[in-house]
């Protein structure tokens, strides 16, 4: 691929895909990793005294209306103050946008652009017309084959990798290519079906694959476990036990052997550490428990690569976060190469406070799952093509 420190930005318009699907409440940004971790490319460009058009999507919009609720003002103001100048926000742009040399400006969410979704050929030229270099460093969204990750890389006259995605390419690569063992996976989330590639990829590739929440709670019913109430997909029941089992499989794939249940899944609910063999009809899985989060830690501690992708129980409410906080600090404590990646992971990083203890911490969530699982991605793809 062509990277944007090999290009020559002198005095150029240079549109810049970025990922900034952050969280935001009221107006408030509450996890600024995803921008923080664009400020690099940024500063890049600015050194060239190019001028610089940022593009972004936020959340799911209704495609070709504007919704104020997921406006990109919060980052265009919160950007202001990273960059320590003025970055306007340019609502109607697709016709043209006026940005001078030394300028960054902030494009609204492309989401709200009819043509996006589709990679519709006419909205993807117009957003090439825009500019003399694009640069595609959202790997968040390098999945998706749309109008902003992938159409708009067909025509620009010049399209490049950020230094960004190249980071993140640079980091799976390692793990995936040349990986130093033993090599844990840890993959948490609500269903198998999302995760299936990426399960089956890694059970083949890594010694270790440690499931948590939904994932775990199918596993665990395969083994003709009562998990009550407990969150898990009855028609994946016979895929999970073929995982578990499968004649590829290089990996253990350890189960829960005690978890923490409620009665409701709320802040209110009362956590009790049961057996797994001891869980009532009436009951919800929502951590893992002491003893499997020693097992799991041990196992970790002996890790030399590590991956990580979702947490291991509802961490958002305290009673049920202990789990997930051991499975965070082995990984801060272990000396292994770690990548971690994905909204939740970044978001228990964040709680725990272990970002600078974490290898390498992707921007990316369906992107980094897939990429694991050897899918080539669309905006990669199409940037070494380009190239």
């Amino acid at each position: 691929m062509l990277f944007l420190d090999q290009i020559n930005t002198r005095d150029k318009r240079v549109l810049i895909r970025m990922d900034f699907n952050v969280p935001i409440s009221k107006g408030e940004i509450i996890n600024d990793a995803r921008i923080r971790a664009s400020l690099p490319t940024i500063k890049l460009a600015l050194r060239s005294n190019a001028a610089i058009m940022l593009l972004s999507h936020l959340g799911r919009p209704t495609e070709g209306k504007y919704d104020q609720n997921l406006s990109l003002q919060p980052i265009a103001n919160h950007l202001s103050s990273l960059l320590n100048q003025d970055v306007r926000l340019i609502r109607e742009w697709t016709d043209g946008v006026e940005v001078k040399l030394g300028e960054v400006v902030l494009l609204e969410n492309v989401r709200f652009q009819a043509g996006e979704s589709k990679n519709e050929e006419e909205f993807a030229r117009k957003m090439a017309a825009l500019c003399d270099v694009f640069v595609m460093d959202a790997f968040g969204a390098a999945h998706r084959k749309q109008a902003s990750t992938f159409g708009v890389i067909k025509f620009a006259p010049i399209a490049c990798t950020g230094p960004l995605l190249r980071s993140e390419i640079d980091a799976l690569n390692k793990v995936l290519q040349e990986p130093k063992r033993p090599i844990v996976a840890i993959v948490g989330g609500s269903k198998v079906s999302t995760k299936l590639a990426v399960l089956k990829k890694l059970s083949t590739i890594v010694d270790y694959l440690i499931v948590g929440g939904g994932i775990a709670n199918t596993c665990i019913a395969t083994k003709d476990i009562n998990i009550g109430k407990s969150l898990y997909e009855r028609n994946m029941l016979d895929t999970a036990a073929a995982l578990l089992e499968g004649r590829d499989n290089q990996a253990m794939i350890p189960l829960p052997v005690d978890v923490v249940v409620s009665d409701v899944l709320s802040g209110d609910g009362k956590a009790r550490i049961k057996a797994i063999e001891d869980i009532q009809d009436d009951e919800l899985i929502l951590d893992i428990g002491p003893a499997t989060a020693n097992n799991f830690s041990k196992i970790i501690s002996e890790a030399s690569t590590i991956l990580w992708n979702g947490p291991l129980g509802v961490f958002e409410f305290d009673q049920f976060s202990e789990g997930t906080r051991a499975v965070c600090e082995a990984i801060a404590e272990s000396n292994s190469f770690s990548v971690a990646g994905g909204g939740d992971t970044l978001a228990a990083i964040e709680k725990y406070g272990i970002s600078d203890d974490i290898s390498y911490i992707s921007t990316g969530g369906g992107a980094f799952l897939e990429f694991l699982g050897g899918k080539i991605l669309p905006s990669i793809e199409i940037l070494q093509k380009r190239a």
